[in-house]
């Protein structure tokens, strides 16, 4: 058997040990009306091989990534994966490597955490970088978390163009504190500058912006930067990796902590993930960045060696002083990431930004070219944009997935005025082919309406 449940007589040797009469007196703290009266409404169970039916059948009701060719974005992308990647991470010192607390038996996972925030430092222009974030929505609420306690200030303002997952998280992770958060609309599909700049005050804690947003767009962030810091407030910046080949690093639009998704940096996309959380800083917040720092120190002997330094973040440690209750590794998955930034170098990773916005562009001009599509919003994007469709977008996508094509996300399953709208994204794994199929495919559903 997989799974041995514990025996009557185990349960009664526990309860003996630690002087209980019952399992309900392990609970006699929670309230009566808390409780479960009775069973729990639950199917029957299944066996081992009725499970495995009953899985795959659920499964199947899902499009294989192999038979849609996706053009899906919104946060998680659908990059090469180089095939070194793939076989390099399989290795059982990465693939099975536990949480470095005993540095002197874990000195290969304590470099690869050590050169990832390397990496991530050099990516972004910023001082410092961790390891542990669960994905860049967990992430932007934990750089939001540094800033009001370093600031001492209760209010955040956050730009609509910012992810509306990412938003809902740090709503989740503030409530309960005396926080406001103000988001500012964008009607226009970028940050309002000038309505950021009127709510800032000396309340201010941080002001969160994305770049290239939701919507794709890059943002204009100079005016927001002044704003925020002329009245003492932090700038955090969400970016996108693969865009930081071409555009302005947060660190060069002078953000004080830069969040993003690195899924995008050697990990296919999934359904749920696993994805990795991006946290950078200035080195004046150091002491106050959570999850896992490794820094790099010589022994007595002159020899390198790497050690995780500064734990009172951490939940193993003096947790009552610690900065985040975030404890995950993602080693794994930041592994991948640093094979994959290492493989590419610095000239590889611009040329990848460069495919992308090329052909981004020429499938974003090809669609507007046709009747009845427009691209919504006018400004500078990186490889996302919006296309206001002649009908409403969730029809769009069901006729364009019976063709073997994910056209992008309906956006009106984030915001409910938005129903003719779709956002597309177009990576490296697009060959021309492929657009121009994407384009005779809108260009016949819109002849036969």
């Amino acid at each position: 058997m997989a799974y041995i449940p514990h025996t009557p007589d185990d349960r009664d040797e526990m309860l003996s040990a630690i002087g209980a009469r019952s399992i309900e007196d392990l609970f006699h703290t929670i309230p009566e009306n808390l409780r479960l009266a009775g069973p729990l409404a639950v199917p029957a169970a299944l066996s081992e091989a009725e499970l495995a039916e009953h899985l795959e059948t659920l499964a199947a009701r899902n499009d294989a990534p192999g038979r849609l060719v996706s053009f899906l974005g919104g946060g998680v992308y659908d990059h090469y994966v180089p095939a070194a990647v793939d076989a390099l991470s399989s290795r059982s010192e990465f693939y099975t490597a536990y949480t470095p607390y005993q540095p002197e038996v874990a000195q290969g996972t304590l470099q690869v955490i050590y050169e990832f925030q390397s990496l991530i430092c050099r990516l972004t222009g910023m001082d410092v970088a961790n390891a542990s974030m669960y994905d860049c929505a967990s992430a932007v609420a934990e750089a939001t978390l540094v800033a009001l306690a370093a600031t001492g200030r209760p209010h955040v303002i956050v730009s609509e163009s910012v992810h509306p997952r990412y938003r809902e998280v740090l709503v989740s992770y503030t409530q309960g504190r005396d926080i406001m958060i103000d988001t500012v609309i964008a009607p226009r599909g970028h940050s309002d500058v000038e309505s950021i700049g009127r709510l800032v005050s000396e309340q201010t804690a941080c002001v969160i912006t994305q770049s290239p947003n939701f919507f794709g767009q890059l943002e204009e962030l100079a005016g927001i930067e002044q704003a925020v810091h002329g009245k003492g407030g932090l700038l955090i910046n969400i970016f996108y990796p693969a865009a930081l080949g071409l555009c302005r690093t947060p660190g060069e639009w002078g953000a004080d902590l830069a969040v993003g998704e690195g899924q995008s940096l050697g990990n296919p996309p999934n359904y749920g993930g696993p994805l990795l959380g991006l946290l950078a800083a200035k080195k004046d917040y150091l002491r106050r960045v959570p999850g896992r720092i490794v820094g790099r120190t010589a022994d007595k002997q002159g020899q390198t060696g790497y050690v995780m330094t500064l734990q009172t973040r951490e939940q193993h440690i003096r947790r009552e002083k610690a900065t985040s209750n975030i404890c995950t590794s993602q080693a794994l998955i930041a592994t991948r990431a640093t094979m994959y930034l290492s493989l590419l170098g610095r000239q590889g990773f611009r040329a990848l930004a460069l495919v992308c916005a090329r052909r981004a562009h020429y499938l974003a001009d090809k669609i507007a070219a046709l009747d009845g599509f427009t691209i919504k919003y006018p400004g500078p994007f990186f490889n996302e944009f919006v296309v206001t469709c002649p009908a409403p977008a969730t029809l769009v996508v069901e006729a364009m997935s019976a063709q073997g094509i994910a056209p992008g996300i309906a956006l009106s399953r984030f915001f409910p005025d938005c129903d003719h709208d779709l956002l597309v994204c177009v990576t490296e794994k697009h060959p021309p082919a492929l657009l121009d199929r994407y384009v005779a495919a809108l260009k016949e559903l819109a002849r036969v309406g």
